[in-house]
C-alpha cells in the first residue's frame, strides 16, 4: 500500500502544481488585457485633446 499511497499523493501534487502553472498564466493574460485596455483609453483620450485643441486654434483663427 506504500506504493500505492505514494503515487496518489505524487499525483495529487502535479495535479496542484499544474492547476497552480494554469492559474499563473491566466492572470498574465488577464494583466496583459487590462494593460493593453489602458494603454488603448490614453490613445484614445490623447487623439480627443489633440482634435479639441486644432478645433480651437481653427476657431481662435477664424475670430482674427
Amino acid at each position: 500500500m506504500g506504493f500505492m499511497d505514494d503515487a496518489r499523493k505524487n499525483l495529487a501534487e502535479a495535479a496542484e502544481n499544474t492547476a497552480d502553472a494554469i492559474q499563473d498564466g491566466v492572470d498574465r493574460v488577464k494583466d496583459k488585457a487590462e494593460e493593453m485596455s489602458a494603454e488603448a483609453d490614453v490613445k484614445k483620450a490623447e487623439a480627443e485633446r489633440d482634435a479639441i485643441k486644432a478645433r480651437n486654434d481653427v476657431k481662435e483663427e477664424a475670430r482674427d
